[in-house]
């Protein structure tokens, strides 16, 4: 067998030879020497040469009750050897049903179908198809746009990245692009209204409410649907939106005929404290769409939930083609709907929501004494979703010059603390499993604080 030195540059070889890591200026990457994960335990990783690291990205964003959790293990290896997949054209199978019936049970109340996929780009763009096509066949022809915020992220798929707001990931393939509407995203640290909202709540004027209502009422008989990640912007940034933002957005859509897409796919599965985020404001959308903590990290899943009336909407006879003509070749696939099934059991038998409630309080006192490092210019949380955003001035906001890659020096020197972290430019992405002990809590932020306090001065 290869020493364990000599596999892990073996492997850093091939790797910088052969991968294209997302996200990622590959000139930069075959500079370094990569972490190589060999193995998760609990709610950590552990790289070839056998170092253990804290996940505190949970992998990103989709575990949710640790690796190598034994029942979901058994789950897998249970429905494996039944079968591993089959085809939900002109089929049915055991587990796709069996989850269909459970997510509608504690999704939002009026979703009441389900529409599998593999990721949360697939999500959002079968619930703008079929927001769409709802329009079409339904008497609304001429609502054939879509609203959506500033700073959004809501996949990379032509449809998810025409709603997105993020000229960083989107502007390179604008001509590629359909139209949206846009409205300027809630930011409260950088409000684009002026405003500077105090500490408690973003208690402020919130010309942000008055300015989606007139966003909505010179073009809302245009739109089939506004798209909106509740409660929190996850890669803008963890922008969190002030209370009650979404459920105006959802009265306004009610106001104006307009059918509401919440994309979960960051937020959803106890990320901010409730299974899902829209429960907070007691909005129920038009269609949901949920990915990443689905399957709790295990396998490619996703599904896009819809009301009873958007589905009969495409029902009719076999020649007048209201049929929704897509599909996935793994949609729904067995060994991933088991174990989102299992998953959802453990959500229940570990009480995992109090859980998770308990654990937003500790992380909130354990961010306080980053609060105080000079160049902390915001720490946003809702949940265990946070996001720390790093500035060159505290007093003017200013932000570093984007050569100095600040935010990603603040994450590799993290590791050196024992703790895995991603950062979004200059904002420190903290996000960890579920299942993160008070513990490992306190060495996230000790980590971290003294990670920005090394690379800031």
């Amino acid at each position: 067998m290869m020493p364990t030195q000599a596999r892990t540059a073996t492997l850093r070889e091939q790797d910088k030879r052969h991968l294209w890591h997302p996200f990622t200026q590959q000139a930069d990457w075959v500079q370094t020497d990569p972490l190589v994960i060999e193995r998760g335990e609990g709610n950590w990783l552990i790289d070839t040469d056998g170092n253990r690291y804290l996940d505190g990205v949970s992998s990103l964003w989709t575990n949710v009750h640790g690796h190598r959790r034994p029942e979901l293990d058994a789950a897998l290896t249970e429905q494996l050897g039944k079968i591993a997949h089959s085809t939900l054209l002109g089929l049915g199978s055991v587990p796709s049903i069996e989850l269909a019936a459970r997510l509608t049970d504690i999704a939002p109340q009026g979703l009441t179908r389900v529409f599998y996929s593999d990721s949360g780009s697939t999500a959002v763009e079968i619930a703008l198809k079929l927001a769409f096509q709802f329009c079409l066949q339904n008497g609304a022809p001429e609502r054939s746009k879509f609203a959506s915020m500033r700073n959004a992220y809501h996949g990379d798929t032509i449809g998810s990245v025409s709603v997105g707001g993020m000229d960083l990931f989107h502007a390179t393939y604008r001509a590629m692009l359909f139209d949206s509407v846009k409205v300027e995203s809630p930011y409260c640290y950088r409000c684009p209204f002026g405003q500077e909202p105090t500490q408690c709540d973003h208690q402020c004027d919130k010309q942000c409410f008055g300015h989606v209502a007139d966003v909505m009422e010179r073009h809302g008989h245009e739109l089939a649907a506004f798209v909106i990640e509740p409660l929190v912007q996850g890669a803008a940034g963890q922008i969190t939106h002030p209370h009650g933002y979404l459920r105006h957005v959802r009265e306004l859509c009610d106001r104006h005929g307009v059918l509401l897409i919440a994309d979960e796919v960051a937020v959803g599965f106890g990320k901010t404290g409730t299974m899902f985020a829209c429960e907070q404001e007691e909005v129920s959308p038009d269609l949901l769409c949920l990915a990443k903590g689905i399957s709790a990290g295990y396998l490619p899943l996703a599904a896009t939930l819809t009301t009873e009336r958007l589905y009969e909407g495409f029902l009719g006879r076999h020649e007048d083609f209201r049929t929704f003509f897509h599909g996935h070749t793994f949609t729904g696939n067995p060994l991933a709907c088991a174990v989102a099934i299992r998953s959802l059991d453990l959500f229940a038998s570990d009480c995992l929501l109090e859980h998770v409630r308990d654990i937003a309080t500790h992380l909130a006192d354990g961010l306080k004494p980053l609060a105080a490092l000079p160049h902390v210019g915001d720490i946003r949380q809702r949940g265990i979703m946070t996001g720390i955003e790093l500035v060159a001035d505290r007093s003017t906001k200013a932000a570093y010059d984007v050569a100095e890659r600040l935010g990603h020096r603040v994450c590799m020197l993290a590791r050196e603390h024992g703790v895995i972290v991603r950062n979004l430019g200059d904002v420190i992405v903290l996000m960890p499993p579920l299942s993160v002990t008070h513990e490992e809590i306190g060495l996230l932020c000790t980590a971290v604080g003294k990670a920005i306090a090394e690379v800031t001065g």
